[in-house]
């Protein structure tokens, strides 16, 4: 089963572009899951497990942060055209919809000055004065944790609560995705590498600076899982929210994610997700990534998934040759695809 796509896995591994990787290549209800290399190659060298945990950095936002906005959309309980200051009144930009933060097209300008040096409350309240461009809006993707972390806060303002918190409650643990958490063992965890300035890589801490500092706070990064969670996750997805029995979404929920919802934008984006299109019948595949080295691919017509896991910034982070050599083996793969 996709040799080419395996070949290219065991290259990257071999030329040193990631340590290691466990990938599944899933089919309905069946699952064929690979481990590859190693999981740590220094201070010392440990073998890749299936049972490793990742830090999956930015999927967090597609298996938490999306899921619960979805599950909250079914309920009414917010709209997408509606302004997000509806639902997060601190705020102060009135133009920016529920839509345009999942499909990155809101033009708000992410940047925060000495962002690393602030506090969490300073962070949380400079997130709330960040400059808009209106006359972007809904016409030019760009691709920002920003949208992501003000969904957060929005969900935080509904339910009183961090939305991590949330997360563990309304996705987590109706998924019994039961090695998913934001608190994992390290010593269970592969590292990544160091961006806190001590001497030693990250066990079980977050890499993402953002949610370091965030901390419960963050729903654009934080969680940590492995392949057989996600793979559950995936199965969900295709089996258009069923899972054992239980309807976590609605199926409608689901195929109105194999859309663009950019028509009017310069690259096509779902709700929270990114689009690859299948290279036969050109019908959508949800796509997104992680900073650290992870992805998932999910066809829902043809209910298949491919998740792959690296800790490719360990030991250190050589990103401009990964993402050549990451979309090199996507490509592979969609190729193999019947």
């Amino acid at each position: 089963m996709f040799p080419n796509t395996r070949a290219k896995i065991e290259q990257m591994i071999t030329q040193g572009i990631i340590p290691g990787a466990v990938y599944s290549f899933n089919h309905n209800q069946t699952s064929d899951t690979f481990t590859s290399g190693y999981r740590e190659l220094t201070p010392t060298i440990k073998k890749m497990t299936r049972q490793t945990l990742f830090d999956i950095a930015s999927l967090t936002k597609v298996v938490g942060t999306n899921s619960l906005i979805l599950l909250l959309l079914e309920k009414n309980q917010i709209k997408l055209n509606e302004p997000i200051n509806k639902y997060l009144p601190s705020f102060q930009d009135k133009t920016v919809t529920i839509l345009q933060l999942l499909t990155h097209t809101s033009a708000i300008n992410g940047y925060i000055p000495n962002r690393n040096e602030l506090t969490q409350a300073q962070l949380i309240e400079a997130f709330n004065y960040l400059p808009v461009s209106v006359d972007k809006q809904g016409h030019e993707v760009v691709y920002t944790d920003t949208g992501t972390i003000l969904l957060g806060f929005a969900i935080e303002n509904l339910f009183k609560q961090p939305v991590q918190t949330i997360i563990e409650q309304e996705v987590l643990r109706p998924l019994n995705l039961n090695h998913t958490t934001f608190n994992p063992n390290p010593k269970e965890c592969a590292p990544t590498n160091n961006l806190h300035q001590s001497q030693a890589a990250l066990y079980g801490r977050v890499h993402d600076t953002k949610a370091s500092v965030l901390k419960e706070h963050c729903g654009s990064a934080g969680l940590f899982s492995n392949i057989d969670d996600l793979n559950r996750f995936c199965q969900m997805m295709v089996n258009l929210g069923d899972l054992d029995g239980l309807t976590f979404l609605q199926s409608d929920t689901i195929k109105q994610l194999h859309q663009t919802w950019t028509p009017k934008a310069n690259k096509n984006r779902s709700l929270g997700w990114d689009l690859k299109y299948h290279p036969k019948s050109q019908h959508p595949i949800l796509f997104h990534t992680g900073y650290t080295g992870t992805f998932i691919l999910i066809d829902l017509q043809e209910k298949t998934s491919f998740v792959f896991l690296s800790n490719r910034v360990h030991p250190v982070d050589n990103r401009e040759t990964y993402l050549q050599h990451r979309d090199e083996l996507i490509d592979i793969y969609l190729n193999e695809l019947d």
